[in-house]
């Protein structure tokens, strides 16, 4: 069995929600990652290029890494890990690791 953390609402640091667990079958070579979503949304405020960090989502659903645009103003940036169970603990974040000074 895979462990994966999981989380509707993962603010970068910790889960603003009650933070769960899920798991699936750790047997065949495809879907047995935990999935971390990374959720920008455009800045219509300013009107500059680029995206703001919103909040991720920590999951067992199958993964497909890479970013994708949900609507006009909303990406999703996808991660997957299957080396440790409960890998999916959001320390992935880019923004997170330079202003934090964590490894990402």
């Amino acid at each position: 069995f895979r462990f994966c953390n999981y989380c509707k609402d993962f603010n970068g640091m910790q889960c603003r929600t009650r933070m769960k667990q899920c798991w699936k079958f750790n047997l065949l070579l495809y879907n047995r990652s935990c999935t971390t979503d990374h959720f920008y949304f455009s800045d219509r405020v300013t009107g500059k290029q680029g995206h703001l960090y919103c909040y991720s989502a920590l999951s067992c659903r199958p993964c497909e890494e890479g970013v994708f645009q949900v609507f006009h103003d909303l990406v999703r940036e996808t991660y997957c890990c299957n080396h440790d169970n409960r890998c999916n603990d959001g320390s992935c974040l880019p923004e997170k690791s330079k202003i934090f000074g964590l490894e990402g």
